[in-house]
């Protein structure tokens, strides 16, 4: 008797047990809710940011760089001179993956480049920054006698985005990276290391004050780059962001600017340039 008695008494409380382990998992699942994207375009100016979209989401990407301010006495501020195009593509095969393809002006690259969430910022701040891996692999598709080897074209990124979202207004993020070419000249490094810092400021719902600074680690016998500055402004919507800035960057390929820029922007090398960018949901 003693045993029917336990018996039913465990199938009368046993519901309730259910129930309240049920009800914990649900606040836990609230609690754990992940925190608004830190910026508003998966690019920071001349970097790119901890942003990925939707699955089945593609971004179009159009980057414009004009040429030096301080180029000649006949270029416009640098609108009449040779100027630097890219256009991309980028599209989210699943919410923590997104893959791309862009082609740039200058040396006709050809990059092929992928974004990864490693992890990502919670409204409750159990988990306090997103993380982000950010790689390409570019060809140089210039006429074959502009090298030796085959291999010669060709180029790599390794960057890992650290960015967290400290209000409704302000973002910043820390994001180290290691570009690689295959061939460079005899003073330089293959390899340069280099850690970039940005920021996005809200002064209304949707304008921001954007900046983006690159600095060089590694150091070459001679020439060693000049950091990357970059000042400027983002307006956005839900689909749509448009960022014009001043920058000494003019490359569109970030190991490009990183291992190669002769511009210093406190000499006044720098240029106007601008960032467009469209979301289309499927």
């Amino acid at each position: 008797m003693k045993n029917y008695i336990q018996i039913l008494f465990i199938l009368l409380v046993l519901p309730f047990v259910a129930f309240a382990q049920d009800d914990e998992t649900k606040k836990e699942k609230v609690k754990e809710k992940l925190e608004r994207p830190a910026f508003e375009s998966a690019s920071l100016i001349d970097n790119p940011t901890n942003v990925l979209f939707n699955k089945n989401a593609l971004e179009v990407q159009m980057s414009h760089r004009f040429g030096l301010v301080n180029g000649g006495t006949n270029d416009l501020a640098g609108f009449w001179a040779p100027s630097n195009i890219r256009i991309g593509l980028s599209y989210a095969i699943h919410e923590r993956l997104t893959i791309g393809y862009g082609t740039t002006k200058f040396d006709r690259l050809q990059d092929f480049n992928w974004k990864v969430a490693l992890l990502r910022q919670t409204r409750s701040n159990k988990m306090p920054v997103s993380v982000s891996y950010y790689g390409n692999f570019t060809v140089n598709a210039r006429e074959k006698e502009n090298f030796t080897n085959l291999q010669d074209r060709y180029s790599n990124f390794n960057q890992l985005i650290i960015a967290r979202r400290f209000s409704p207004k302000l973002s910043l993020q820390v994001a180290p990276s290691v570009s690689h070419f295959n061939i460079v000249e005899n003073t330089m490094r293959n390899d340069m290391v280099a850690i970039a810092f940005g920021g996005r400021y809200k002064i209304s719902a949707q304008t921001s004050v954007i900046v983006d600074y690159t600095q060089p680690i590694t150091e070459f016998l001679q020439d060693n780059p000049h950091p990357g500055i970059s000042l400027g402004v983002e307006f956005s919507t839900s689909a749509h962001a448009f960022q014009l800035f001043a920058t000494n960057y003019n490359g569109l390929v970030a190991q490009k600017n990183i291992m190669f820029n002769t511009n210093d922007f406190f000499k006044g090398d720098y240029l106007i340039g601008f960032n467009i960018t469209r979301v289309y949901n499927f």
